[in-house]
């Protein structure tokens, strides 16, 4: 499966993309149950969930790398939806109250370009989910679905990075505990095996869901004329 605008589509078309996006709803929904008057952003491939905050947000608006290609979305509204390079998106400094990253960081060309990007964006203390495939998860080698391709991650690996780019981890979770492969039966009993593999065993879920703050305690400021702008610090 090429990595692609279209073939990511398909996928969500299908019965199992399509339990696959009600599983992640599902934990979203947990960390961020309402988004009334915020500056949303979804950047990756994020159609199939901003459907959540679309009707509170003040403005909801899905961000698509132009590597994977244009998305329109919502489908049966007037476009929401953007093309853009991951390393230089046209939002302005501070703008976002909360941004959503999904098929996005695994396929990023520089990843920490885009958490930087994203940080940028973000306001002070904004709030960003960032949703990775689980490198110790079968999901993360099946290419069958949009998880089984890019840079998979561990928690840690995923908050050091977080670190470095001045995010502060908030809340992990996981997703995803049904086998990437199996019949309608399985997805039938895809609620049940979510809720006793976040009991029994949350590290093997198919992908990391981290909710992480943007961090304003490492920037410098520096002196340009009279006018003062934050950058980050480099590590």
């Amino acid at each position: 499966m090429r990595l692609d605008a279209p073939s990511i589509a398909d996928f969500y078309a299908t019965p199992r993309g399509a339990a696959t996006a009600r599983l992640i709803r599902a934990r979203l929904r947990e960390f961020w149950p309402e988004a009334r008057g915020c500056e949303m952003l979804g950047l990756g491939y994020p159609g199939p969930y901003l459907r959540l905050w679309r009707d509170q947000a003040a403005r909801c608006i899905a961000a698509v790398p132009a590597q994977i290609g244009a998305a329109p979305w919502p489908v049966s509204r007037p476009g929401l939806s953007v093309l853009v390079e991951e390393d230089a998106l046209p939002f302005a400094d501070v703008s976002v109250d909360r941004l959503l990253l999904i098929h996005g960081l695994e396929h990023a060309e520089t990843a920490r370009r885009l958490l930087r990007e994203a940080w940028r964006v973000l306001r002070p203390e904004g709030r960003m989910i960032v949703v990775v495939p689980n490198r110790a998860s079968p999901w993360a080698y099946l290419e069958r679905t949009p998880f089984g391709h890019g840079q998979p991650y561990s928690p840690s690996q995923l908050g050091r990075m977080l670190a470095d780019s001045l995010f502060r981890v908030e809340r992990r979770d996981a997703a995803l505990f049904l086998p990437p492969l199996g019949g309608r039966a399985i997805l039938r009993a895809a609620p049940l095996v979510e809720r006793a593999g976040r009991r029994i065993a949350a590290q093997a879920g198919g992908i990391i869901l981290t909710e992480a703050t943007k961090d304003v305690a490492g920037v410098i400021p520096l002196r340009a004329g009279r006018r003062r702008r934050l950058v980050l610090a480099e590590r």
